[in-house]
């Protein structure tokens, strides 16, 4: 007997969609087919609504230090909002300071998510110093322990994270060696700072001047403001259709209103991030469901891709053998955002009102029913750390 069986949905993989029935058994999906003749513990009709891998945020920083403060989201919010938004993993960014080592700074975190994950979870380590080349030796163990991918921040110089050009050289060769990846937060601290001092001698210390202070060289200015954005989105789209986009992710880091304030008189205080895992595979469907793009893209994007390129084996599709994340996603739902009816415990979102036609209606987690049309329904401690493959030599 199965656990689960979803009837008659239609199912949608990165490349094809089709109406089928899909079984769960332990956690693992067993059978794909039309009319499939089974017994099981739970059958859910999924007539008229589609049938999604669930997403893979790839970018998070949960409970993280930052600014004075920390962000607003601890592991059981921020992944209980996730799931609530059909994320089923998320990926977190562990700093690591002059001192730490890989593993001792992951096994710490690990031991707050097997009590508070509410969804899977794995980790790019952010490295900040080499402890005099032993991170370098300790890269091997940690891949072997399926920490497969590392975080350089070219920025946050003053913040004491910021890497040089040679320790960045001596983590990509080492990564090379052992099939894992070095993900790059790429800016030039020197003319940001430049910018901002430019800035608050001119009197510029509004928010909007935190953006300008990065050297994007933008045309934009005040009332140009809106044309800038569009500009930016149709190209960002644009990209997405012709395959220059991989993945999408959030890069959620949230922090509450009063703390956002710290910095209305002075762009300098305001603590970097926003909230977004509960929203961007939401968002990219309302674009399918609008004909912006396809829903086979968005399953690409947001699941099979950075499934494959980080190396989750068991995500990313609906297939027989892969883990039963599954998302219900009805099309005709109309949904409008609030922090109302979110699921993290940040006070604000900067999607209030933001209006989305289609919405997802359940989130299984291995088979487990997660959340349940607006309610989150499982139990914390219950995400599971992913074990991750080294990419190909």
């Amino acid at each position: 007997m199965m656990d689960l069986l979803i009837k008659n949905g239609t199912i949608v993989t990165a490349t094809e969609s089709f109406v089928a029935d899909l079984a769960v058994k332990d956690g693992k999906i067993t059978a794909i087919g039309k009319d499939l003749d089974t017994d099981a513990k739970e059958i859910v009709d999924a007539t008229g609504k589609l049938v999604l891998p669930g997403a893979i945020d790839a970018h998070t920083h949960m409970a993280m230090p930052f600014g004075g403060t920390v962000s607003a989201d601890s592991y059981l919010a921020g992944t209980r909002a996730a799931a609530c938004g059909g994320v089923t993993t998320i990926f977190d960014y562990p700093v690591q300071h002059a001192g730490e080592t890989i593993l001792g700074l992951v096994n710490s975190k690990r031991k707050v998510l097997e009590k508070e994950a509410c969804v899977d979870y794995a980790m790019h380590c952010c490295i900040t110093n080499l402890n005099d080349g032993e991170i370098l030796d300790e890269l091997e163990k940690a891949v072997a322990e399926g920490i497969t991918s590392f975080k350089c921040f070219l920025v946050y110089k003053k913040e004491g994270m910021m890497v040089d050009d040679a320790t960045l050289a001596r983590l990509l060769l080492r990564s090379k060696e052992l099939g894992a990846m070095i993900n790059v937060h790429a800016e030039n601290p020197d003319l940001i700072d430049l910018n901002i001092e430019n800035f608050l001698k001119e009197g510029k210390t509004s928010a909007w001047y935190h953006y300008l202070s990065r050297p994007e060289y933008v045309e934009a200015e005040a009332d140009q403001r809106a044309v800038h954005w569009a500009k930016h989105l149709d190209a960002l789209w644009e990209a997405i259709k012709d395959g220059f986009i991989d993945t999408i992710a959030t890069d959620h880091c949230p922090f509450q209103s009063y703390e956002k304030d710290w910095g209305k008189d002075d762009f300098t205080k305001i603590p970097n991030g926003c909230a977004g895992v509960e929203n961007m595979y939401p968002y990219m469907l309302d674009a399918a469901n609008s004909g912006k793009i396809t829903f086979e893209k968005v399953v690409e994007l947001c699941s099979a891709n950075p499934a494959k390129i980080f190396g989750c084996t068991d995500k990313g599709s609906l297939s027989i053998g892969k883990d039963a994340d599954i998302v219900i996603y009805d099309k005709d739902k109309d949904f409008t955002i609030s922090v109302s009816n979110m699921h993290s415990d940040c006070d604000h979102t900067i999607w209030e009102g933001k209006k989305l036609h289609g919405y997802p209606v359940q989130t299984y987690l291995r088979g487990k029913l997660v959340y349940d049309n607006g309610e989150f329904v499982g139990t914390p401690g219950m995400g599971q750390y992913i074990k991750r493959k080294p990419r190909e030599q």
